[in-house]
């Protein structure tokens, strides 16, 4: 794997396969202590009952995770129609449903109409925040909770399986991409109450997200082992600290811009720039990557400085001017 975006420390993504049961919370923790390390962050929560990619981001790469928070993602989520769920998952409280169980034609006939741009209710179990409290503490507390709709996108919504073992409480398994934000949970019961049944989230495994998949997401097991003799055994696991923002053009700047760039300065490229974009990956001449910056007026503003000026060009010694 490529080290160029590496910087000398404990700096890049770790793609973490993450197991039923963990929250995402204590997976970050024992990423957080086996690489010796407090800046460690995650980029997007799995409920403790879900699995599948969490992609953990340390030391430099932490500051990237802002450019992560609109990725697509994927999952294979099984849906179990005849109930309906308190929080819209198998660890809620389940009420039968009124009327027969759909057919697996309904059911086919009705995904095309949840897909594309929708309104979506979060469930009432959620981290939503309503007045300043998160909903699931007042659902918890008994509390009437009513969100308002969100507008999400299901991008495709595929029928994988079905099982009518028990005709009254069929079980199908579907493939969902959505954008950030979209709650499957929420998608499972909309798919019960839009065949006029109930329906519930029984499982759910996210198989990809934005640029990071399943397949190549590594267990805790396989982090334990690496990191057996120290912290040190992580760094051939990292990827990248850039790894997956390849929708931002790359800028290579001289030795003398990029210690501009160290110094927080602005710098018109020699080379110019590759053309217009929100953001630009900067590199040095080895392609080592050096800052996250946006453009004004052909100059880049660093956003994000992942090297540090040397000792001859401080921040107190160096000027402010911008280079042009």
């Amino acid at each position: 794997m490529a080290r160029a975006s590496l910087g000398a420390g404990l700096d890049g993504i770790l793609v973490v396969a993450k197991p039923a049961g963990p929250t995402s919370h204590d997976v970050v923790a024992l990423v957080r202590r086996l690489a010796a390390t407090k800046r460690v962050g995650h980029g997007g929560t799995l409920d403790p009952f879900a699995s599948g990619v969490l992609p953990v981001f340390l030391g430099h790469a932490t500051r990237v995770v802002e450019y992560h928070l609109g990725d697509r993602k994927a999952y294979r989520a099984t849906v179990c129609f005849g109930a309906s769920s308190t929080t819209d998952d198998l660890e809620g409280e389940l009420t039968p449903a009124i009327g027969p169980a759909p057919t697996r034609e309904a059911v086919e006939a009705a995904l095309p109409g949840l897909t594309g741009p929708i309104s979506q209710r979060p469930p009432a179990y959620s981290a939503v925040k309503v007045a300043g409290r998160r909903a699931y503490a007042m659902a918890r507390a008994g509390e009437t909770v009513l969100l308002a709709e969100r507008a999400v996108t299901i991008h495709t919504l595929d029928l994988v399986s079905w099982d009518d073992t028990d005709p009254d409480r069929p079980i199908v398994v579907v493939d969902v991409t959505c954008s950030a934000g979209t709650y499957v949970r929420a998608l499972a019961r909309d798919v019960g109450e839009r065949l006029g049944s109930a329906a519930y989230l029984g499982a759910l495994t996210r198989t990809g997200s934005g640029p990071f998949a399943l397949e190549a997401a590594l267990s805790l097991d396989a982090i334990r082992a690496a990191a057996a003799d120290g912290a040190s055994g992580l760094v051939p696991l990292l990827r990248p600290i850039d790894d997956g923002l390849d929708t931002l053009p790359v800028v290579t700047l001289t030795a003398d811009e990029v210690a501009a760039v160290a110094r927080g300065q602005f710098v018109r490229p020699s080379g110019g720039l590759p053309g217009p974009a929100d953001h630009y990956r900067v590199r040095d001449e080895a392609g080592s990557l050096v800052a996250i910056a946006s453009a004004t007026a052909g100059r880049l503003a660093p956003d994000k400085v992942f090297v540090a000026p040397t000792p001859t060009q401080s921040p107190t010694s160096a000027p402010a001017a911008p280079v042009a």
